[in-house]
């Protein structure tokens, strides 16, 4: 049930502006009468106040910016005299509210009002929602009042029971401001007033909480940093006494960073980094991680070679006498390091060691089959020149950072692999290979073939910047030595920024020098056996390389050695075999059984695979080196085959096209090169390539197809001794392919003697060994028609019985 109010007899009374200040009906308040309208209201007061009808009174209303409240407190002047401080003053209470009216005259100079005085009427009893609302009230008023420490108040708050004097006795909070006091003042309902003081109580109650869990916080932080603070300022004073106890100079330059990096030999703008990064480590605790982060980045830039180098060796001859030594073959590769040292020296000599900022280093890509020595070459070449070597494994790297290192901001942090090898050679210009670069992958973490790119750019990397250092550094001066099995996996934008040195294999004498020089003392010792204890003939040795192993390097050839020491060392401790022995290429077979790879021309005739028409021998290049490739073709009957051509062989694209245009041009010349291919409509034409699970794909067995296809119309047989390469054209022209020295060393250790190549190929030849042109037969031809001349044996059967 709502409370009730109504206004009783009007009032004239002497109006006592409060400027911002409120004053509610129960409170007892001071007002100082220096001012000169609160003394002109108490004197008109005291001027109106009839004897006998009791004290004076007056009208408080609260003035805010200039306006006067609606709503004012009947107040008694209880005193008038002197406050605490001296000044005069009289101590008021009020007593209840009036509602101002209008303006009228009386004694004295202050404003006189009419007003009517508001009573309030609640209903008996109080309804529960009223009485839960008062014990709400005090219940957060005595709490309030406990965190302040005022005890003696709690009890007087306790004893109010009116509603609406509880309500006013939140006059005397300090935290409301004067327009809550207002809306308090003016809020007639009981019920109304005390909601509207519980909610406000309520508010600022809360938010004490947060400002007092703040301030927790903060104090603990304080706490924790001054106990901090404390502890270090006692381990120090420990400390130093350890130290002068066992007679030790104060400060160790391993902690004293600012001295470690004051004393390195450091490239300005380094320095100046690194100073920063002092300056850091210096401000944080020891407990913050960025400490740790920054401790670990100083140690690697102060265990960097900024100005180490070593000096070359210039020795010209000497070095190409370490790599004579160490290599056989090889001659490009030796040429290349050889000239490279030559200019060096003529550059050092002029005093042109740095031009524009960059120095003179080098970057080869070595490629070739697997086995010729392109790892080991690398170590010989900073052998020959006086250099570090460092090797950088590269095969399966699929992640951008390995290569430019990390952002600090990752935990476990490193840099690349490239500063790392120039930390790990201890000089600014060693060798570096980077090793199997072919092999790089990219996914989702970033391509490190791109990032490579500013490594191995002469133009560029001599202000390289690891993403780890975040400092430029100068690899100008680094030989880098890529290797590469395959030249079509290496990005065209990252193979025009190295000079490019192809590894084609090994001769079957060379392999022999190398099995002989390098191979069997390595094994030997690995054996077990002194240097005579076991002898290979070199016919031997060259059995072993052209019967027991077909690869363009010498990795077969030394396990095939290696099997065969191992079975001498064996026979011996059994007992069976008496030391020094003397190996002859008799005795390969009963050591480690029969070769693996027989040349053709050594098999008996009709054991060929040419003993039939329609199989030629092409010769193609894959990632192991120069092969033979062997092409057979047949025709379906015409009773039971369906016309058109099948391909068979895992074949690509391109080498599908080649085998077209090769029945396309016997289809359109047969007549001219008689044979008979008017059949050749009505049944079908398979042509297939063994090795069928190997992949295949190009242009250079053109001719190679068509020759077999001209065999198995015409019934002659294609040459044994015979192997071709080269693309076809629909009129009959052989064009240029590439790979011709790694296709003539296959042929030669297949036991070819004859070898059919485009005649726009004959300047490759400069790059074949002498030794093999010597033992080859090489026509260069321009018109398929040639190449059929050559390489089909003369007809053994009517033309017409074979079709």
């Amino acid at each position: 049930m709502a409370s009730e109010s109504m206004a009783s007899v009007p009032l004239t009374l002497p109006v006592l502006p409060l400027d911002d200040e409120v004053v509610l009906p129960g409170m007892v308040v001071p007002l100082d009468l220096s001012d000169n309208e609160v003394r002109a209201a108490v004197e008109a007061a005291q001027a109106a106040a009839r004897p006998g009808a009791g004290k004076p009174r007056v009208l408080l209303v609260p003035r805010v910016d200039g306006t006067y409240a609606a709503t004012g407190v009947l107040g008694i002047v209880e005193q008038v005299g002197r406050l605490s401080d001296g000044d005069p003053g009289a101590l008021i209470r009020g007593i209840g509210r009036v509602r101002i009216g209008a303006g009228t005259t009386g004694p004295g100079a202050a404003l006189w009002v009419e007003g009517g005085t508001v009573e309030e009427v609640l209903p008996d009893p109080l309804p529960g929602a009223v009485t839960e609302l008062v014990k709400e009230y005090k219940a957060l008023a005595t709490s309030w009042l406990k965190k302040r420490g005022a005890w003696q108040v709690v009890d007087r708050v306790q004893q109010i029971d009116g509603v609406g004097a509880l309500a006013d006795n939140s006059g005397y909070s300090p935290f409301l401001t004067v327009e809550q006091k207002v809306a308090l003042l003016e809020a007639a309902d009981p019920v109304a007033r005390l909601k509207l003081a519980t909610a406000q109580l309520r508010e600022h109650l809360a938010e004490q909480d947060v400002a007092e869990t703040i301030a927790k916080d903060v104090q603990e932080g304080v706490d924790k940093q001054q106990r901090e603070f404390l502890l270090r300022r006692q381990l120090e004073a420990v400390r130093k006494e350890l130290r002068d106890l066992n007679g030790e100079a104060e400060g160790d330059e391993s902690d004293d960073y600012r001295a470690r990096v004051e004393a390195a030999d450091l490239p300005e703008k380094v320095r100046e980094a690194a100073l920063k990064e002092v300056e850091k480590l210096e401000r944080s605790s020891d407990q913050s991680p960025e400490g740790s982060w920054i401790r670990t980045w100083l140690d690697t830039v102060l265990e960097l070679p900024w100005n180490e180098r070593t000096e070359d060796r210039y020795d010209i001859r000497g070095a190409r006498a370490v790599l004579d030594a160490e290599h056989a073959g090889l001659d490009d590769v030796k040429e290349r390091i050889t000239e490279y040292l030559a200019v060096r020296k003529r550059r050092s000599d002029r005093g042109l060691g740095v031009v524009g900022g960059r120095r003179g280093g080098a970057v080869l890509a070595l490629v070739g089959p697997p086995g010729v020595g392109k790892t080991s070459l690398g170590q010989s070449v900073a052998h020959a020149m006086g250099r570090e070597f460092v090797r950088v494994a590269l095969g399966g790297v699929r992640d951008e950072a390995e290569i430019r290192g990390h952002r600090r901001t990752y935990v476990g942090a490193l840099p690349g692999r490239i500063v790392r090898a120039i930390k790990e050679a201890g000089s600014m210009n060693p060798v570096v290979l980077l090793d199997e670069i072919d092999k790089v992958g990219s996914d989702f973490r970033g391509d490190p073939a791109a990032a490579l790119l500013e490594v191995l750019d002469p133009a560029q990397n001599h202000t390289f910047r690891d993403h780890y250092l975040e400092v430029e550094l100068d690899l100008s001066d680094v030989v880098f030595l890529a290797t590469a099995n395959v030249l079509e996996a290496i990005p065209e934008a990252l193979l025009d920024r190295m000079e490019l040195v192809r590894l084609d294999g090994y001769t079957e004498d060379e392999k022999v020098v190398i099995a002989r020089d390098h191979l069997l003392p390595r094994q030997l010792e690995r054996a077990g056996l002194e240097s005579g204890e076991v002898v290979l003939e070199e016919a031997a040795l060259r059995k072993l390389a052209g019967e027991y192993t077909r690869e363009a390097g010498v990795r077969t050839l030394e396990r095939s050695i290696a099997r065969l020491l191992r079975k001498v060392t064996a026979q011996h401790e059994l007992g069976d075999r008496e030391l020094p022995f003397t190996v002859t290429p008799e005795d390969l077979r009963e050591l480690i059984g029969r070769p693996h790879h027989v040349p053709e021309s050594a098999q008996d005739p009709a054991e060929r695979r040419t003993a039939v028409p329609g199989v030629a021998t092409g010769l193609a290049v894959t990632g192991a080196g120069g092969d033979v490739l062997f092409v057979e073709a047949s025709l379906a009957d015409p009773e039971t085959g369906a016309a058109g051509l099948t391909l068979t062989g895992q074949l690509g694209d391109v080498m599908k096209e080649s085998a077209q245009i090769a029945l396309s041009f016997l289809r359109s010349h047969g007549a001219e090169l008689e044979l008979p291919v008017t059949g050749l409509k009505d049944r079908g034409v398979h042509i297939h390539f063994p090795a069928g699970a190997v992949p295949k794909d190009g242009p250079s067995a053109g001719v190679t197809m068509t020759t077999a296809l001209a065999s198995l119309l015409s019934g002659r047989l294609v040459r044994t001794d015979v192997a071709m390469t080269g693309e076809v054209s629909l009129t009959g022209r052989v064009l240029p392919i590439g790979g011709v020295k790694q296709k003539l060393l296959a042929a030669h250790r297949a036991g070819i003697t004859t070898v059919v190549i485009p005649k726009r190929n004959e300047a490759d030849l400069d790059d074949v060994p002498a030794e093999i042109l010597e033992k080859l037969e090489v026509h260069p031809v321009t018109d398929v028609r040639q190449v059929l001349e050559i390489a089909l044996a003369p007809a053994a059967v009517p033309v017409g019985v074979a079709a």
